[in-house]
């Protein structure tokens, strides 16, 4: 296989929850390093149908950190959010109503894996630094309305998010989040 081959791609693995996707990338490696490209509209369009991201975030997290489980309740963000450095335990949560697996979360360690995790609007999504520091990079489908941030309690009991034995470090915002029962959800 030449380097033009493997960069020809993207490609989905489905979750459990409906709309969601893993998402790797063919990489290039040889002794001199790698090349990956880490996006590419035209086949992440073909995998999602989802062709309209106007922000890019990056954040450094240090070990311990949990941020989340956020969302927009109006101008829903899509993200597509990937560790390029340490890694984080990733979860979404399906808050749409007419969904299948409305009221789902799907947890996956994200690290310089080369995986993409696809959430789609309306799932609520959050993370979990695992190692000493992680950098955290997506791109979201809308632009951020502080007036419309939802924040959903990341240890909610009805939810049994497996966040494994924790003891996280929160904002102020995260501790206040809302019970599943309690948010705002989407129809």
């Amino acid at each position: 296989m030449d380097f033009k081959e493997q960069l020809n791609g993207m490609n989905a693995i489905g979750t459990s929850l409906k709309d969601a996707y893993l998402i790797t990338n063919n990489k290039f490696e040889d002794d001199r390093g790698f090349f990956l490209e880490s996006f590419n509209l035209r086949e992440f369009e073909k995998i999602t149908g989802v062709s309209n991201f106007v922000q890019d975030n990056h954040s450094k997290s240090s070990k311990g950190v949990l941020r989340g489980l956020h969302y927009q309740i109006q101008h829903a963000q899509g993200k597509l959010v990937r560790c390029i450095s340490g890694a984080v335990y990733d979860v979404i949560v399906d808050l749409r109503k007419s969904s299948s697996t409305f009221g789902k979360w799907y947890g996956v360690e994200l690290n310089r894996n080369n995986l993409h995790l696809w959430v789609p609007p309306g799932f609520a999504h959050g993370f979990y630094t695992l190692t000493d520091t992680a950098e955290f990079v997506y791109k979201t489908t809308d632009y951020y309305h502080p007036e419309y941030d939802r924040t959903l309690l990341w240890n909610d009991k009805d939810l049994g998010i497996d966040w494994g034995n924790i003891n996280p470090i929160l904002s102020l915002k995260d501790q206040d989040g809302k019970s599943f029962v309690e948010c705002d959800k989407y129809e």
